[in-house]
């Protein structure tokens, strides 16, 4: 990685004060459920000599140590800041912080009655294929694929764009509001195969109290300017909230290449 032999400076020496990065993963810093590009790996690595960076997604740890990191290196040490689950796990220069349980909030008793409905739900769904994991639970959320997760990249390729001409997610996501008007859930769709459940608030904004709590530490920083690049920033897709919070900067990318070309544009 780019300047691996230097020492990162440590956060209220970078260069360019007051100002953090944070990115989605896939769609932004990665294609899709694949990993991240040397030429991406390389350009956040001289991007962390600039600014703190994160990132802030809605898979767990272990996805996102698969795309970014690699067997040696842990994810964590890439990152100042490391989000997973929206940031209901969190990671602040290699070190856990509190993180929440979705569980916890919502109860044994109401997390059966959703997961049946869930479930019942997909199985009598007419879609092309089905293959596995149709509902994956996580500390901070549950994710949902009317294909499930086990399928291959062709067929979430395929899959997406079925899904695209027939609105089988959105469809979904109606119905579950419909059923559950009172359990104070919010349903964001993202990625190509699935959408995540989560408590109304525990989206990716939730991350932020993390890097507004940074002024608070012993030679913290006081992030004034907070960029966010992300893909799904349309409304009812997972980076919506905090691309259009008012205390974030969004950048709306379609693919890694765009995220590139906007990073040496606002700092190279």
């Amino acid at each position: 990685m780019a300047e691996a032999g230097t020492v990162i400076p440590p956060l209220n020496q970078r260069p360019v004060k007051n100002t953090v990065c944070l990115f989605d993963v896939d769609g932004t810093l990665t294609p899709a459920r694949l990993s991240a590009s040397p030429e991406m790996l390389q350009l956040l690595s001289a991007l962390r000599h600039k600014v703190a960076i994160g990132f802030v997604g809605g898979s767990d740890l272990a996805k996102q140590q698969e795309q970014l990191g690699t067997p040696s290196i842990p994810v964590t040490t890439l990152f100042d800041f490391c989000f997973a689950e929206n940031g209901l796990t969190a990671y602040r220069m290699g070190q856990q912080l509190a993180s929440q349980s979705f569980i916890g909030w919502l109860g044994e008793e109401k997390y059966k009655k959703l997961v049946n409905f869930l479930l019942r739900y997909i199985a009598d769904l007419d879609i092309p294929i089905k293959r596995g994991t149709f509902v994956e639970f996580r500390n901070g959320m549950v994710n949902v694929s009317p294909i499930g997760r086990n399928a291959s990249v062709q067929e979430r390729n395929e899959y997406q764009r079925y899904d695209l001409e027939h609105r089988i997610r959105e469809t979904m996501v109606e119905a579950l509001k419909k059923e559950f008007p009172d359990l104070g859930l919010t349903y964001s769709i993202g990625g190509q195969i699935s959408f995540d459940v989560f408590p109304t608030g525990w989206d990716k904004t939730y991350c932020l109290q993390h890097i507004e709590a940074e002024k608070n530490n012993p030679e913290g920083v006081d992030y004034t300017t907070i960029h966010f690049f992300g893909d799904k920033t349309h409304k009812g897709g997972n980076d919506y909230e905090i691309y259009t919070d008012s205390r974030t900067i969004g950048h709306s990318v379609k693919n890694p290449e765009e995220t590139i070309a906007e990073l040496k544009k606002l700092f190279f």
